[in-house]
């Protein structure tokens, strides 16, 4: 099949959930001989970050924007729609696969159903219009673009049976379960955090994910506080993640942290580092309000962690029997089950846990684009 994927940032990255699900699956199909197209942001390119037309055996096609917030998601969506939709109008694509609600704003101007001979399918990777990073007027664009996914889309995707069941209490829309997938991975001991901020096994909770509203940080960091008060702990609590659209929030996480020796940000972390922080933290902790299904929960999983994480569905659905809630925003209780577990002196990284693979998701994925997969 011809597959162009639509919603990324960019492609190799790890900025997000969706550039991560794009990647794994992306690069699976193109390796079992599918045709993939990669639709990124167009970004400036540096020594660090070259341009790149092909990636794990992907075509690259950059897609213009403007850099500034308000305007690169929207900007993106629509040329990327439009350049799309023209591409498989020529036959050059058998499947445009939409991530996330935002670019699924443009769909209203692609062909009817009856009148195109590709597929549309939009994977939801969460009810964006819930996050606290988004204004309401661009609340009232990505609900319109969660309206026009379930008109126009022929197969739409959700990571969580909490989102399946709002698709179909609210429109009536069936939808299509696939979670994403994980991959076993290797555990590191602790280097390059040791010599960069002074971290050892055991010795850190780790929050990790982007820094922004939803994700519960404003929780995390005054009941962490209260637990050193009341504790005394040598641990730290380190705050892993960089902003994203939302750069005022960021700057009051960073005045919240300001002056205290017991927290570490250590901004967008990848590679061997972001390896070394899942495989030694004593605790994974995920305090927030909103989900699709959280990339770094599962990896967090993957590695064995112990983790605390807010009692939302989508949350519920992926931990196991060494996990531990505490009630959504509830800062006392957050408080309460963080001393807890210290006091508990937890067994970490002995149940390494892959809910789905990967090349499961993949399988699934394809048998979507054929029509023979399973609701």
């Amino acid at each position: 099949m011809k597959i162009a994927m639509i919603g990324q940032k960019t492609v190799p990255s790890r900025e997000g959930g969706v550039e991560i699900v794009v990647e794994e699956l992306s690069s699976r199909m193109a390796a079992q001989g599918h045709e993939v197209t990669l639709f990124n942001r167009k970004r400036k390119h540096t020594a660090e970050k070259p341009l790149l037309s092909e990636h794990k055996g992907c075509r690259i096609k950059e897609i213009f924007t403007i850099n500034k917030k308000s305007l690169d998601a929207i900007v993106y969506a629509f040329f990327a729609t439009i350049k799309a939709g023209r591409m498989a109008k020529r036959g050059e694509f058998d499947v445009l696969h939409f991530h996330a609600e935002g670019p699924c704003y443009f769909l209203n101007l692609l062909p009817k159903r009856e009148k195109r001979k590709y597929k549309i399918v939009v994977t939801v990777h969460g009810l964006d219009w819930q996050r606290g990073k988004w204004g309401g007027f661009a609340s009232k664009i990505l609900r319109t673009a969660e309206r026009r996914a379930v008109k126009y889309a022929d197969e739409i995707i959700v990571l969580s049976k909490n989102n399946q069941k709002y698709f179909q209490e609210k429109y009536g829309r069936e939808t299509t379960y696939i979670p994403n997938g994980i991959d076993l991975p290797t555990l590191q001991p602790a280097d390059h955090i040791t010599k960069q901020w002074g971290l050892t096994k055991n010795g850190y909770v780790l929050f990790l994910a982007r820094i922004v509203p939803e994700k519960g940080l404003q929780y995390l960091i005054p009941a962490w506080k209260k637990v050193v008060e009341q504790t005394g702990t040598d641990k730290k609590l380190v705050i892993a993640g960089g902003p994203s659209h939302s750069d005022e929030y960021y700057e009051e996480v960073k005045a919240m942290c300001a002056g205290d020796p017991t927290i570490i940000m250590t901004g967008f972390v990848q590679g061997r580092a972001l390896e070394e922080l899942y495989s030694n933290a004593y605790l994974y902790v995920l305090p927030s309000d909103i989900e699709g299904m959280p990339m770094s929960l599962l990896e967090a999983l993957s590695f064995g962690n112990v983790c605390l994480v807010s009692d939302i569905a989508e949350n519920a659905e992926i931990i196991n029997e060494d996990c531990f809630v505490f009630e959504r925003g509830n800062v006392d209780r957050l408080r309460h089950q963080i001393k807890k577990i210290l006091n508990l002196h937890v067994q970490t990284h002995e149940n390494m846990v892959m809910p789905h693979s990967w090349d499961e998701v993949t399988e699934k994925t394809l048998a979507l684009y054929d029509g023979e997969s399973e609701k």
